[in-house]
């Protein structure tokens, strides 16, 4: 037997119920009659000229009806005589090249077929000017040379700093049409700094090209669309200022302000930028952002399958799973660190076997007395938690609450011959 089955096998787990967590669930219900309808607005659709060529960025992860809003946005453009075509505006992502980026765009349902228009996927990038403490501005090549650009994202609170401007239309334009080059550019002086840069960059953008309007998009908890606007240019940043804080307002939340335990099923980039939100955690890879749970110990125990290997994120974790580690592409990850100089999220966190002893680990090593009293949390990855799973020591609480309704009686968490949970 090996020195840490010894350590850990005794270790109790305690038992589970399982609970739904209740949060404003409104929504626009014609999401795409609401996005045509801003587009007939002033400063919107009536700003793209017959003729032009018009570059739609687009590449967010996670965005709900993201391939609708786009195929929508381009009719629109192509009706009023222009000739859109998409550019792939994610930074680094996609492992830094065209190809990943085009399969990136792939995985989020905006194919060339389904939109109706052609991608120029190409990481070459164009420098612009230079911010006056130095830093270069870049967009990408084919955006550059377009006659009109349009942004779509959504607007959200960031992982990783607070500002007036957080994720939304600004970062997209500041970071994401830079591509690689530009992404690494913002980061070069930290998150320190972001709150400052990313507007700079993005309003430095907006002065230079050719940018006619975007579409953002807030979500509620549930991760379905209860805000379409399309903002003209010249009113982005004041608005999605305002936009963000109706995100913060309805950003989901694990309802129980201190756990022992929490443990993630999966992480991977189609979760959060982090492989899981910081903001639902309360885990974050600098000292500039804040807010969610006290967490004592927390492990991830796989990787979703859209990831593609990359786990960043799983060094935010205390402890992660073997099969995680062998899932993991390490350049593809450590990728991620050097392009946002943020590099303890793309460290190897504790490996254990498997799920079990994770688990075990965790739990030994959460400062508490007497281990059956462990409050432990089980979700599935930050994006559902809806419904998620407490331990029977968090049951009082939950009754006392009310978002909270209890959905079982207690049981034992079930693992299969390799010491992995069903998921």
């Amino acid at each position: 037997m090996s020195i840490l089955r010894t350590l850990l096998d005794d270790i109790p787990i305690p038992q589970m119920v399982r609970i739904r967590q209740k949060f404003d669930n409104a929504t626009v219900e014609d999401y795409i009659g609401a996005l045509r309808e801003e587009l007939k607005k002033p400063g919107a659709i009536d700003t793209v000229k017959k003729g032009q060529r018009v570059a739609v960025a687009v590449g967010s992860r996670g965005v709900a009806h993201i391939a609708e809003f786009t195929r929508t946005t381009i009719d629109a453009i192509r009706e009023a005589g222009a000739e859109p075509f998409i550019v792939p505006c994610m930074g680094s992502h996609g492992g830094a090249t065209a190809e990943g980026q085009r399969d990136v765009l792939h995985h989020l349902g905006v194919t060339e077929e389904a939109m109706g228009a052609p991608i120029l996927s190409s990481m070459e990038v164009v420098k612009i000017d230079e911010m006056a403490s130095g830093l270069p501005v870049y967009v990408d090549k084919y955006a550059y040379e377009a006659d009109a650009i349009v942004v779509i994202n959504r607007v959200k609170p960031h992982t990783a700093f607070r500002g007036r401007i957080e994720s939304g239309i600004m970062k997209m334009i500041a970071i994401g049409l830079g591509k690689q080059k530009g992404a690494e550019a913002c980061h070069q002086l930290g998150f320190k700094y972001m709150a400052e840069n990313v507007p700079a960059m993005a309003n430095l953008m907006l002065n230079k090209l050719p940018i006619l309007f975007g579409v953002a998009l807030v979500e509620n908890a549930y991760d379905e669309t209860c805000r379409v606007e399309v903002l003209p240019a010249a009113d982005i940043e004041a608005r999605e200022e305002q936009l963000l804080l109706e995100a913060k307002s309805r950003l989901p939340k694990i309802l129980f302000e201190q756990i022992d335990v929490l443990v993630i099923d999966y992480i991977g980039k189609n979760i959060s930028g982090d492989g899981m939100d910081p903001n639902v955690t309360g885990r974050y890879p600098t000292p500039y952002a804040h807010g969610g749970p006290d967490v004592s110990k927390m492990l991830v125990l796989d990787l979703t399958p859209e990831t593609k290997g990359n786990a960043n994120g799983v060094g935010t974790a205390d402890f992660t799973t073997q099969r995680l580690a062998d899932k993991t592409d390490w350049p593809a990850t450590y990728a991620n660190g050097l392009t946002s100089t943020v590099c303890a999220p793309t460290k190897q966190a504790t490996t254990l076997e498997n799920d079990l002893y994770a688990i075990k680990a965790a739990v030994k090593t959460c400062n508490i007395l007497d281990y059956t009293t462990c409050k432990l949390v089980r979700i599935r990855d930050t994006l559902h938690l809806g419904e998620i799973e407490i331990s029977v020591n968090l049951l009082e609480e939950a009754r006392r609450h009310p978002d909270i309704e209890v959905l079982t009686e207690p049981y034992d968490l079930q693992f299969d011959d390799e010491g992995y949970l069903p998921k």
